[in-house]
């Protein structure tokens, strides 16, 4: 038997002021339900935990030592909740006012939904992707290349993000961003919480995947409207500058990549590797033979990629084990 109407479990990281107001604006959206909040720490070297202590004593805060990542983190909570429904929100994301009324009506209505998510949009209100499908060498391939974004309207070549459908009507979904989800906790009885070996990236992906395996869906609902703050810096490796940290982000996005396709897809991983390391070295032949300074520090960008795909396979043993976490 459920305490609450819902479980909100936030994730923080070094984002005292955004936790904040994201605890604020939450605590607004969840009067008239019977709830709990609960934070896991992550280790994070400003006053985040001592703020949530000091400004909101009702949340059930849990510390850790260390950065466990988001899946890990959220992992310490799970057990512990006691809601008809759980939430997972970031503390960059904020439920436009009526999302989660809606949200817990969803799944109400859809019992054989395991997962659900939302609209999420930039502060700036642009649209940001919210109801995507699995990745398949295929898919991973159009968004390298830059495929997916020249033909948005294309099945063929946008897949991932689903570009081509109309974002406003409800749809049945391969996996939707943790940044917003709710989920029902009879699903997560049966395949378990987030794997510990995604420290970062896939982990939702990987969630989805074995909820969709175990028979249950995965719902993306337009209607409920999430501000997510995160999502509008670019990902785009045209921007990466290669400090140590921005590369220890990228080899650990390739090493998730290469723990998800050796679970699910077994020697595909093999495949993701091959494909993703040739794109980085013709694009870095074709810089490298140019004589322009710029082309030349795209050259050097792109042996970087070939270096930290290599690493990321050895560090994974091709996608077999998970390295230790680097934070």
């Amino acid at each position: 038997m459920s305490t609450y109407d819902v479980s909100v479990i936030l994730v923080s990281f070094n984002t005292s002021k955004l936790t904040h107001e994201c605890l604020t604006a939450l605590y607004e959206e969840l009067e008239g339900f019977t709830h709990e909040v609960l934070v896991v720490e992550n280790a994070s070297r400003d006053d985040s935990a001592a703020m949530i202590e000091r400004d909101f004593p009702q949340v059930k805060l849990f510390r850790s030592d260390v950065n466990l990542g988001f899946g890990n983190a959220n992992n310490v909570a799970l057990p512990v909740a006691q809601g008809r429904y759980i939430v997972l929100l970031n503390t960059d994301a904020f439920i436009a006012p009526g999302g989660l009324r809606k949200a817990i009506a969803h799944m109400d209505a859809t019992p054989r939904c395991g997962m659900g998510g939302g609209k999420l949009i930039g502060r700036d209100g642009g649209w940001q992707p919210s109801a995507r499908m699995f990745h398949t060498v295929w898919i991973d391939f159009t968004v390298l290349t830059g495929l997916s974004y020249r033909f948005p309207k294309s099945k063929l070549f946008s897949a991932l993000d689903r570009t081509w459908s109309d974002q406003s009507q409800p749809a049945s979904v391969d996996w939707v961003p943790g940044a917003f989800a709710i989920i029902r906790p009879e699903a997560l009885a049966q395949t378990g919480f987030f794997d510990p070996a995604f420290f970062l990236y896939y982990e939702e992906v990987d969630l989805c995947y074995r909820l969709k395996q175990a028979g249950w869906e995965i719902w993306y609902w337009p209607d409920i409207v999430i501000t997510h703050i995160g999502g509008e810096s670019s990902r785009s490796l045209k921007s990466l500058e290669f400090s140590s940290q921005a590369a220890q982000v990228v080899k650990w996005r390739m090493r998730s990549t290469f723990l998800y396709y050796r679970k699910h897809h077994g020697a595909q991983a093999w495949l993701a590797k091959w494909m993703e390391k040739s794109l980085y070295t013709a694009s870095m032949w074709r810089n490298k033979l140019s004589s322009t300074p710029e082309r030349k520090a795209k050259a050097e960008r792109f042996a970087n990629l070939r270096r930290l795909i290599d690493q990321a396979w050895d560090d994974t043993k091709g996608g077999r084990v998970s390295p230790p976490a680097p934070w």
